[in-house]
């Protein structure tokens, strides 16, 4: 599994970046949508390896993902930074159109 971050998306890291929580983690986010199959596939800054965790291909970040919620992402996936929210796409089609940062920076992704 790989991640590409377009440049505007860089930024936007980069400007939220916190040195206490470095790792960026591909979350499935089950939060309010009913049950664990209904969810929106989504990022989160963290500070915690798993166990269960596997790294996903990406250059410039440390990105991890648990190998349970894998299969609700896709093999190759682009995160990019439009009309100030993150979009997670895959060439498929878009995993997740409106990504809030603040979500981003706070949300919980254990």
């Amino acid at each position: 599994m790989k991640l590409r971050i377009t440049d505007e998306a860089k930024k936007k890291l980069e400007d939220m970046k916190d040195p206490s929580r470095p790792i960026i983690r591909l979350y499935y986010d089950t939060e309010g949508c009913g049950c664990g199959v209904n969810g929106l596939p989504t990022i989160r800054f963290t500070d915690q390896i798993l166990k269960t965790d596997n790294l996903v291909v990406n250059a410039e970040y440390k990105v991890i993902i648990d190998n349970q919620q894998a299969t609700f992402f896709k093999p190759d996936m682009k995160l990019d930074f439009i009309k100030n929210s993150f979009r997670l796409s895959s060439p498929d089609g878009i995993l997740n159109p409106i990504i809030s940062p603040k979500d981003v920076k706070e949300g919980e992704a254990v």
